[in-house]
């Protein structure tokens, strides 16, 4: 957990020292409309104990200068409850707190991004995820879906002549719906809360 506490304090000493740009103004039709992107907690893919074999790429659209639509493809995997937050919860990894397996999830979000004031903005999604319920020895042993939500506020940071952004943000996360939980797995997860805190570490590329 301390690793992953330095690499974000890292970047956003890196990003405090470059210049900050507001927001595309809702009267410049030449601003770039396309773009790509993806997350800086894809470093978490290097964790030894649990590697989320996370990846993320997301697609989006500037239908003005402040509202933003994208699409976000997504898949990561999980062996502890999402309500264990490993920034600021111990029982993170304890095995005590650990499913008698691990949980693979694929799915996509839609997003909405509204800027309210310079590069502060709001962003909210539905994602619907497709699960994979696997035991400790990897085999199949139930499947699930669910639908997944992100609230978020944060920042967005024009770099290199608005060819790549940073967008550094908190959200409240977690399920609007679950369906199929298998009983061994929704009595650790029923432990903790379903909407938790955490960190935002967007990055992405303009066309």
């Amino acid at each position: 957990m301390q690793k992953k506490i330095s690499w974000i304090v890292l970047a956003l000493v890196l990003v405090s020292s470059l210049q900050i740009n507001a927001q595309y103004d809702k009267t410049d039709s030449s601003h770039k409309k396309l773009f790509i992107g993806s997350t800086l907690f894809l470093f978490g893919n290097l964790d030894k104990v649990n590697p989320p074999g996370f990846a993320l790429l997301n697609i989006g659209y500037r239908i003005t200068g402040k509202d933003v639509i994208s699409l976000e493809l997504k898949t990561w995997k999980h062996a502890w409850p999402l309500g264990i937050n490993p920034f600021y919860n111990d029982a993170y990894k304890k095995p005590e707190e650990k499913f008698p397996g691990y949980i693979r999830e694929y799915g996509f979000a839609i997003i909405y991004q509204r800027y309210l004031w310079k590069g502060l903005f709001l962003a909210v999604d539905a994602t619907p995820m497709w699960q994979t319920y696997k035991n400790e020895n990897g085999d199949k042993v139930g499947s699930g879906f669910i639908i997944f939500s992100t609230n978020k506020v944060g920042y967005h940071i024009k770099l290199f002549k608005d060819r790549v952004f940073l967008q550094p943000g908190i959200a409240i996360a977690g399920r609007i719906y679950q369906s199929n939980f298998p009983a061994d797995f929704k009595e650790k997860d029923d432990k903790w809360p379903k909407w938790t805190p955490e960190p935002s570490l967007n990055f992405g590329f303009n066309f």
